[in-house]
């Protein structure tokens, strides 16, 4: 125990230097924690001697990894975006393991190792994934959608990929059958029981925080424990236990508070994997890895452009699609692991996957960090992928509005209800699709499109708009709105969260520029020196709170 406890101590200090220093380099820390356990393991500093112990805690931290990879792959995105989903992520699983298996064929390779290889390196990685997306603000785009629809997609594959093949060498068609019919009913058999029961645990649980995240633990443990004690994948369940809760309204409530123990567990998960990497590495290895990982990073955004541009979508949202899923996945490493625990493939093609996850998802966190300037500068290159479809909402380049609002969010709830107090003629531009979706269902004048798309917003007649109010407070975009406007002629009210910001947005010829916290906070003491601190008022005030908060949140459950 002392010696697991001492060697946990060294990991850990080691990832958190490693991991500091990726951060410094926009690199994700599952970088860091695969880095730490090369380092660890026998290629280089050779400290690891409890590997059973560790095995056991890296198996907690894949469960409790895929519980919350689960939460933020909500099944609701598919009833949006479920064609696109659903037929984009069968078929690139079919076509990119297709290729990867020709290519491993052409690299000598056996059929099985190809076999596996080809499966490994056709999923991406929602750890990844969601988190750059969620750090640059795009989970709720549409381009952010389609990609989280094909994750839950290629999810389902993997599950069914982990559960069949133990069978496969044990029984024929009729054991495989067998399988995946206890396996789609197990799943329906939780859903029902989520949306039934767990969702009235919950709402009891939410009361006391503590209780809540006692409850989503073992709520993930308790589905993971029945999966495995049917003969399924322990890890697998506790992924289907974290898509029931994404559709609850605790879903990040619980996300946040199960983050914490998650993270140290992942660690060593990650670390686990790391320290696999056993030499020596070759230079046929290192040639391996580079040709595989250039046909993830190159070959599978194609692929997923050309599908996704079958569907009609435009070439910039198909070139987001295809760059968010440059990457090999979480799964890519369990379902090597699998295979060579059963004794199916040697240990060079598990050290060929650390290596290739090593190099995509380094090189695809650049290119979804920086997707923005990389689409800019090759744009005119990919003609061949624009679709002819009209993504949401429409545009009339001849319309004349008095006020552009960008971005809906948060304030523009009660903005449009100036608009149409003041009889004013008005568009509002947001790059959620399911927004979009809602406002034009109310019949409310609004379009999809990203403002940081010069293109796009040339196309809006923005010189005869009187007055443009951004919601957003990226200091970037707001500067770049204002190179396109007469300024003279047009009023322009940004929003800022940072005073350094908002002080260069006046310097810029901003009319004014929105605050949220200053302006909170300005209110708040406005009305007590009003009312006089007078508790009653207060209440009062309170009380029309609440009643303007319930009809937003209306709205919010009507996306």
């Amino acid at each position: 125990m002392e010696s697991l406890i001492l060697e946990i101590g060294v990991i850990i200090g080691i990832a958190a230097i490693i991991s500091l220093l990726g951060r410094l380099i926009k690199q994700p820390p599952i970088i860091a924690y695969l880095l730490t356990g090369v380092i660890v393991g026998p290629l280089v500093l050779n400290l690891i001697s409890s590997t059973e112990q560790l095995q056991s805690l890296a198996s907690i931290g894949i469960a409790l990894l895929l519980f919350i990879i689960g939460i933020s792959l909500d099944f609701r995105i598919l009833k949006h975006v479920g064609g696109t989903a659903i037929i984009g992520g069968i078929s690139t699983v079919a076509i990119v393991s297709s290729a990867v298996f020709f290519i491993a064929q052409s690299l000598g390779f056996n059929i099985i190792s190809a076999l596996y290889i080809a499966l490994a390196f056709s999923f991406s990685s929602a750890v990844v994934v969601v988190k750059i997306l969620s750090d640059k603000k795009e989970i709720e785009t549409l381009h952010g959608q389609i990609a989280l629809g094909i994750l839950i997609v290629e999810s389902f594959i993997a599950a069914l990929a982990l559960m069949i093949i133990p069978v496969i060498t044990s029984g024929g068609a009729l054991v495989i059958g067998l399988q995946v019919a206890k396996f789609i009913a197990l799943i329906a058999v939780v859903i029902i029981f989520g949306r039934y029961v767990l969702s009235g645990i919950l709402s009891i649980a939410a009361k006391n925080q503590e209780v809540l995240f006692l409850v989503s633990i073992a709520w993930a443990l308790v589905v993971g424990v029945t999966f495995d004690s049917l003969g399924l994948s322990a890890e697998i369940g506790a992924l289907i236990a974290g898509m029931v809760i994404a559709s609850s309204k605790y879903s990040l409530e619980i996300k946040s508070k199960v983050k914490g123990i998650r993270d140290f567990f992942v660690i060593l998960f990650f670390v686990f994997f790391g320290s696999q990497l056993s030499g020596p590495i070759s230079a046929e290895l290192l040639k391996q890895a580079v040709i595989f990982s250039l046909f993830v990073l190159i070959g599978k955004p194609i692929v997923v452009m050309a599908l996704t541009r079958s569907f009609g979508f435009k070439k910039r949202t198909n070139f987001m699609i295809g760059t968010s899923l440059t990457q090999v996945s979480e799964f890519s490493l369990i379902v090597i692991l699998l295979g060579y625990s059963l004794g199916h493939i040697p240990i060079t093609i598990f050290s060929l996957t650390i290596l290739v996850t090593l190099i995509t998802v380094s090189l695809s966190s650049y290119a979804i960090y920086f997707s923005m300037p990389i689409y800019k500068s090759v744009s005119r290159f990919l003609g061949l992928f624009d679709g002819k479809r009209r993504e949401f909402g429409a545009i009339n380049k001849h319309e004349k509005y008095d006020i552009v609002l960008l971005g809906y969010s948060r304030l523009g709830f009660n903005l449009l209800k100036a608009f149409t107090l003041a009889k004013k003629k008005y568009l509002i531009i947001d790059y959620n699709p399911l927004t979009i979706m809602s406002l034009s269902k109310k019949r409310i004048n609004c379009v999809y499109g990203d403002v940081n798309d010069t293109e796009f917003l040339n196309s809006i007649n923005l010189k005869s708009v009187k007055m443009i109010i951004s919601t957003i407070h990226e200091y970037a975009t707001n500067l770049n709105i204002m190179k396109l406007i007469d300024k003279k002629e047009c009023t322009f009210i940004a929003t800022s969260n940072q005073i350094h910001n908002t002080i260069e947005l006046y310097k810029n010829g901003a009319d004014y520029v929105i605050m949220p916290h200053y302006l909170g906070g300005d209110f708040m003491a406005n009305m007590l020196v009003r009312d006089n601190f007078n508790k009653k008022t207060l209440q009062e005030e309170g009380k029309s709170h609440i009643r303007q908060l319930r009809e937003r949140m209306s709205e919010a459950h009507s996306i």
